[in-house]
Parts: structure tokens; sequence; C-alpha cells
């Protein structure tokens, strides 16, 4: 009888650098054994593949070696045997060799769930339509439908046009047509509908027989014989669980529920009853019969992966039981965030950092907080966390030979990188995020960006932050845009001017009409070895999806008033 081998666990670690973040792959000990190389890296999937970023992405082999070359936008996980990769046509399919396997790129195309992949193509007349490919990558089922949902069991729905839905075979042959105006895919032979957009939800059979009649707000897909619904109250969304009755396994009465697996759902109060918006305090409740478990004790609970699943409480992280008791052969972690059972170690992503743990909870491996810049010189990453909302990594300088200067420097720092005075037992109203990396490092000149993340909660999304903060180690001078030029150069016309060629030559950069009226003296930029980057604020002179709006200027372009004999320029070159 041939024993199985079973090959040890490799864990994606990453260290900090100079020249950034690297990522590379940790054993059970803790000892990188596919050097921190890579610019992200991801778990090895059940194929042995594993995909990485370096200056594009690819796909690597335990032995660290790539197997399918980095010269992808981006590559999703395996499912059915197939990737989807983006390249600069679009969405194309490959299988674990790295073989393309469609004949052209489309526009869309999703991962594969029951050998059929969902993608998107543009009709004659312009409009978007949706088809399948099969694991050859080629289009089974043409694209004609104005939307297509996931196959599930041999059947899938299809939106044919407005009001008129339909579930299709493998092959695209209309098993049935549904008159409605809103439906959801199929999950346990039922559909969720609605007859009309302004009407409430319910769910239909296969063949169109009304199963649940329309009574919800909102009518998620079934799962394992149970769905979450929504009815509305006092202009509020009430949560509840149904059985493929209809019937309430759990009341709508709560603030959130989630299902979990293994026959738990996650069943969410407000934290604050007049501020819904603010989150939810979770008790674990049984999907079952419908019974909560416990109390009403966790601000975050993930899904059961066997008998565990993982929750925080106030700000500290743990294993819980089907039964929602800690886990008492599993370890308390300090701070907020996920933890999982992988391999024999635990992975901890906690407080956005990532760290790994053995079983009874000593630490096997964790980021380095500490940046050597020189034999003397270095970054140190702090933390600041008043609360559960608010939490900041802030860079502090440590070896400068002044050190009136480096106190100087590390309290600029410090309040640019937004710590400040936040009350540790009051809910906010917010939440906040911020951290650091070296945007550039030369000679004497280091520079430093702070980026954050402010999230009003209740909003359709927060407002991204970023502040670039130029260094001289020698001297501790923060540099300012206007001391790269000469002093009676035009230096805010001739950049303006640059800019506003750059913006007329990109039309699809989202940019406002008439928002652009020039640079200010003091505009946020960086430098880099060969340019100039002048960059703006999100909505400043663009839609939000445009993020940062930047624009590189070559040194070249510009030689004749930068002063090459000033401070700022002699610090880097």
């Amino acid at each position: 009888m041939l024993k199985r081998i079973v090959k040890p666990h490799l864990y994606p670690a990453s260290i900090k650098t100079v020249e950034g973040t690297v990522w590379g792959y940790i054993n059970e000990s803790g000892e990188f054994v596919i050097p921190p190389r890579y610019e992200d890296a991801s778990e090895f999937q059940e194929n042995g593949l594993a995909i990485v970023r370096k200056k594009g992405t690819g796909l690597i082999k335990r032995n660290g070696r790539f197997a399918v070359p980095p010269i992808y936008s981006s590559i999703s996980p395996f499912t059915d045997g197939r990737a989807v990769v983006l390249t600069e046509q679009g969405f194309k399919v490959i299988n674990e060799k790295g073989k393309v396997l469609t004949e052209k790129a489309y526009p869309f195309i999703s991962s594969y769930k029951e050998n059929r992949a969902v993608f998107q193509e543009t009709d004659q007349n312009g409009n978007i339509v949706y088809g399948y490919l099969d694991l050859k990558g080629r289009a089974v089922i043409p694209a004609q439908y104005k939307y297509a949902f996931d196959y599930n069991e041999g059947k899938a729905l299809v939106q044919l046009k407005e009001g008129l839905y339909a579930l299709i075979d493998m092959n695209g042959l209309q098993l049935q047509t549904f008159p409605y105006e809103q439906m959801n895919g199929l999950s346990e032979e039922l559909l969720s509908y609605k007859k009309t957009f302004q009407e409430k939800s319910g769910y239909v059979d296969e063949q169109g027989k009304v199963v649940i009649s329309p009574r919800f707000a909102m009518a998620l897909p079934f799962d394992n014989g149970r769905a979450v619904v929504t009815i509305s109250e006092a202009n509020r969304e009430k949560y509840g669980l149904i059985d493929k009755t209809g019937s309430y396994i759990i009341q709508p009465k709560y603030n959130d529920i989630h299902l979990l697996g293994e026959n738990r759902a996650a069943v969410g109060k407000p934290i604050n009853v007049e501020e819904p918006y603010l989150g939810s305090l979770f008790a674990i409740a049984d999907t079952e019969t419908g019974p909560l478990l416990t109390d009403f004790l966790f601000s975050q609970v993930n899904d059961y992966d066997g008998a565990y699943s993982s929750v925080t409480q106030g700000e500290t992280s743990f294993f819980i039981n089907k039964k929602g008791k800690p886990a008492t052969n599993l370890p308390i972690i300090q701070g907020i965030g996920t933890l999982s059972l992988e391999g024999k170690l635990i992975k901890a992503l906690i407080d956005q950092r990532l760290a790994y743990y053995s079983r009874n909870g000593r630490t096997v491996w964790t980021q380095n907080t500490t940046i050597p810049l020189t034999t003397f010189l270095s970054i140190h990453e702090l933390k600041y966390m008043p609360n559960k909302d608010y939490l900041v990594y802030y860079p502090q300088l440590k070896g400068m030979q002044s050190k009136s200067a480096e106190k100087r420097v590390n309290q600029l720092l410090k309040k640019e990188s937004q710590v400040k005075e936040v009350p540790s037992d009051v809910q906010l109203d917010y939440s906040y995020s911020g951290d650091f990396s070296i945007k550039f490092f030369q000679k004497n000149l280091l520079e430093l960006e702070l980026v954050g993340y402010h999230f009003p909660y209740g909003a359709a999304h927060g407002m991204p932050s970023q502040i670039e903060v130029p260094i001289d180690l020698k001297t501790g001078k923060i540099y300012s845009l206007k001391d790269l030029f000469k002093p009676d150069s035009n230096y805010v016309k001739i950049l303006s001017e640059i800019i506003e060629k750059q913006i007329q030559n990109q039309p699809e950069g989202y940019y406002f009409p008439e928002a652009y009226k020039g640079i200010r003296p003091d505009q946020p930029f960086y430098v880099m070895n060969d340019y100039l980057v002048i960059y703006f604020q999100p909505y400043e002179i663009a839609a939000f999806a445009a993020g940062f709006p930047t624009f590189k200027i070559p040194y070249s372009e510009i030689m004749e008033i930068i002063n090459v004999n000033g401070e700022f320029w002699r610090s880097f070159h």
C-alpha cells in the first residue's frame, strides 16, 4: 500500500524594506523557505499553485519557480481547473499549465462554476450581453442575455429582456420563463422574485409556481434550507430567517443576520437603536430551530470552518465552538480581526497586520516593525489604537545626527498621521485607519507616504487621504515644492501648463469640465529619481473613481527652472 506524502504547509509572509513590502513563504517554524521577493503573495491552492505579483501577476510552484510568468494584470483563484486572467486586451481563461484557452479577450469573465463561466460582450447595437464559456474557453452559449447568473445543479437563471427571465439547462435550452421585473439566481430549487420593482419579494419554484408569497422587502438565496429575508418597519430593514415553507425560524426583528454554515447564524442587534448604521453586536443562533445560543457579545463573527468560528469581542479575537463558547484549546489573540486554522498554525489578520501563531498561542512569525535605512538610521512603526474604530500605524525616525531635528520630524510625522486625541469610551460615528510606506529614499532624502481612510458609518463610501513628506535626514528639513526651483522661476505657471497638456491628452481621465485651474504654490507632490510627480485629492479635479489624479513631469522638461545648487535637489542628486 502506497503511503500518502503530505507536503508541508507554506504560509505567505512579508517583510518591510527600504524598497517596499516584499512577500515570500514561511514554513511551520516561521522560517522563509521561499525568500521574500514578490510584491504580493497568496495562499497555495489545492493544485499546488499560488498567485504572486512581481511587476505583473503570475503563478508559482511550491519551489518558488514560476509556472506562469508574471505577465498578467490579475489572476483569479482556480475553480474547475480554470483561472480568469486580465490582460491589456481584456479577460481570458487559462488552465493549470498556463495555456490560454479563450480565442479572444472579453470585457468580463466570471469564475467557473459547474464547468461554466459567465462572459460579457457588446452586441452590434452597443448593448452589453452575457453568455457562457465551457471548460475549453468556447462560447458554448452565445452572449445574448441581458444578465446571466451562475449555474446551480445544472441550471442557470438568465434575463431575456426587461420583465422576463428564463431558466436554462447546460446547453442554453429554455426550461421555464418568468414574467417578473426582478429575480435572483437559483438556489435549492427556488428563486426569489419581485413582480415589479415596487412590490414585495417572494419565491417561486423551477416551474414558476409561487411557493412563498411575496411579503419581504428583500429575499436572499436559500442555503441549507434557510434564507435571510427582511421586512420594512418604520423606514428600517429588519432581518429574519425563514425555512422553505416561508415560516420564520428567526423572527424579523434584528439589525443583521449572516449565515455562517454548520447550521449557525450571526444575529445582530444595533449598537445604538437610534443609529443602526453604526453597526451591530452579534449573538450566535441555531438555524435549525432558531434559539440564540449566546448573548449579543461579538462585534465580528466569521463563517464556521468545521468546528470553529473566529470572533471578536471587545479588543480580543478568538475561536468559538458550535455552542458559541470560547474554544478552550485555542488561544485568545489581542486585537481586532480574523483568525483561521491553516495547517498546524493559526493565521491571524489582526489590526490590519498578518501574524502566525502555534495552536497554543506561541508567536511563530510577525512582520518586522523596524526598517533599517543605514547602519545607524532606521524607521520604527508605532501603533495608535485608542478604540476599536480608530487605528493608525505611523513612522518614527531613530538615529538622526541631530536629536532636536529628529524630535521635530517625529512630532510632524505623528501629527500628519492623524495621531490625535480620540475618546476610548465613546462610540464614533466613523472609522479611521492610517498607514505609511517609503515612497523614495536616496542619499539624504527620505520621502514617506502617509495614507488614511475616513469612513462615516452609513455612507456609500469613505474618503481616502494621501500625504507625502520629503525629509532631509541630515538637517531634518521638510521640503516644499518651491524648494526644488530657482527663487525667481515661475514654477507654478510652467508646471500648470505642462499638466494642462497632459489632461488634454487623457480624455478618459474622468476630469470635471473646467475644474482644473492650475496648481497651487504648495501643491502636493513627491520626487522620484528621474521625474517630479504632482497629484490632486479625490474630487478636486476629477470624479472619485479617478482616485488621486497624478501627473509625472520628467526633470528633463523643467531643468531650466530647477535649482540644481539648492538643498532639495542636492539632497537626492
